[in-house]
């Protein structure tokens, strides 16, 4: 298929609900020009209209949702931030209470989540309700949406390229406009990546800002963060709003937030130095994605900040094999932990190539070497520190190449921890940086390719620094605002 608008007649007009954002959906509800049941019932025919193509959907909640839009709003509940937006939910660690937690994987199939995280809890009192699920690769180690479970996740732009992972489902919908926000989570890039290729806003919080239980206390050596992609930058800002802090009994929190994320977006932000990264070696960057950075660039100069070039104090390959001993060891636990729950030995066919390599390369790791990876991430968030000293912004290259093409990032199990590595971070080599580091990052859509694929530009600020980043976002959307382009496949 090519990437020119196709003729989406069929999928227009009948859309009976025009919002601009989460925000603005919220406020029609309040003024009850729209009810919640409408809001719901619009969502599911837009996503009835699309995901055919898109493959996005695993689990749909559509008469819960019905149900739950049906009762009053009264009290608090009425005057709920998002009171009465549909969203999903990415089916990646997770829970939903009485909902299946595939995790993209034939091994969790059948497993049931037994509570809500206190996520969910949060986005519930802000007034969201829950629709479904969306698509993950398995166990969220891939930066394409596609499992043996689910199959391939495409994307809106173009359906011969993917999405991006691990959220690819959740940005899809977005990107398609089936709704405005939808539920993801990050451990190595897995909301920045699928909001760079899908043209759509992406925010990775500091380590400790959302809250990750009740089942789990950190994910990936506290990596793993959760959040949502958003069509807009003040729905993100309010969401974080709505659902940051700690909750009892958590190993870590960032720093206490000024006067919020939303208002942080509603004031342009000072003069900033804005230090310059063009990639990472040994991995080049596609000439359009220096262009995306040249473009992000200029931009921030007219808007009156300094562009500086700056050096990462990183190895790549060191990097990176401490980062797969945390994923590889974590991996092996859970593993152990279903086997555990289930009774019987883990049946290593029901898993994935990809994941079979993680474990082999590295999932018998020993006790010591693990904590010297933790250990090890731990000083590269201090170096990281240090040079967030001289700069209060970093800008780069979300991606080092353009969305690649589905089943272009796929591995058999003759693959090496050196084919994993270059598979995947040849193709994000920047984004895990700021998992590792604890850091704030956002892919922000500013770019797009000259055959229509969006190429989103990588910020990241200072640990506990999201209020900098949501009003340098929200400069940038206003100047150069990306909502008016649509996708050839749409829902409205």
């Amino acid at each position: 298929m090519t990437l020119q608008q196709e003729n989406v007649d069929t999928l227009e007009k009948d859309s009976t609900v025009e919002w601009r954002d989460g925000l603005d959906l919220a406020r029609m509800i309040r003024d009850k020009s729209v009810s919640p049941r409408e809001a719901v019932e619009d969502v599911i025919a837009r996503a009835s209209r699309v995901n055919p193509k898109l493959n996005a959907i695993c689990e749909t909640l559509y008469d819960s949702a019905r149900a739950a839009a049906d009762v009053p709003l009264t009290g608090d509940a009425e005057n709920a931030p998002f009171a009465g937006v549909p969203t999903y939910i990415k089916d990646l660690f997770m829970p939903l209470q009485g909902v299946k937690m595939t995790n993209g994987s034939e091994l969790c199939r059948a497993a049931i989540a037994p509570v809500d995280g206190t996520l969910i809890a949060r986005m519930r009192k802000a007034g969201f309700g829950i629709l479904g699920t969306t698509a993950s690769p398995e166990f969220g180690t891939s930066f394409a949406t596609e499992s043996k479970l689910h199959g391939i996740t495409r994307n809106p732009w173009s359906p011969d390229h993917t999405p991006g992972g691990s959220s690819g489902g959740a940005a899809a919908l977005v990107a398609a406009r089936v709704l405005p926000i939808a539920h993801g989570n990050d451990g190595g890039g897995s909301l920045r990546v699928p909001a760079s290729c899908c043209g759509v806003f992406g925010l990775k919080p500091s380590r400790g800002r959302v809250p990750i239980g009740p089942m789990v206390g950190e994910g990936w050596g506290g990596m793993g963060i959760n959040h949502v992609i958003t069509l807009s930058v003040r729905d993100s800002a309010a969401v974080l709003d709505a659902t940051a802090g700690m909750e009892p009994g958590a190993p870590y929190a960032a720093p206490q937030q000024g006067a919020g994320f939303l208002t942080a977006t509603q004031t342009p932000p000072r003069a900033l130095r804005i230090g310059r990264v063009d990639g990472l070696a040994p991995w080049p960057t596609d000439p359009e994605c220096i262009e995306a950075v040249n473009q992000s660039a200029k931009l921030c100069e007219e808007l009156g900040h300094t562009v500086v070039p700056i050096a990462l104090p990183v190895d790549a390959w060191e990097f990176y094999h401490n980062v797969f001993n945390i994923i590889g060891a974590q991996t092996k636990s859970f593993l152990n932990l279903v086997a555990m729950m289930s009774g019987q030995p883990t049946d290593l066919e029901l898993l994935e190539a990809r994941t079979r390599v993680i474990l082999r390369e590295k999932g018998d790791i020993s006790g010591a070497t693990y904590a010297a990876s933790i250990d090890w991430i731990h000083a590269f968030g201090r170096q990281m520190a240090h040079v967030m000293s001289g700069v209060d912004v970093l800008l780069m290259p979300t991606l080092a190449k353009p969305p690649v093409k589905t089943g272009a990032l796929d591995l058999d199990d003759s693959a090496s921890f050196k084919n994993l590595v270059t598979c995947f971070h040849s193709f994000s080599p920047l984004t895990p940086l700021f998992n590792a580091s604890g850091q704030p990052a956002m892919s922000v859509p500013l770019h797009w390719s000259p055959e229509g694929l969006p190429i989103g530009t990588q910020f990241a600020a200072g640990f506990g620094q999201e209020e900098l980043l949501f009003a340098l976002a929200a400069q940038l959307e206003e100047a150069r605002p990306w909502a008016g382009r649509r996708p050839p496949i749409c829902a409205i």
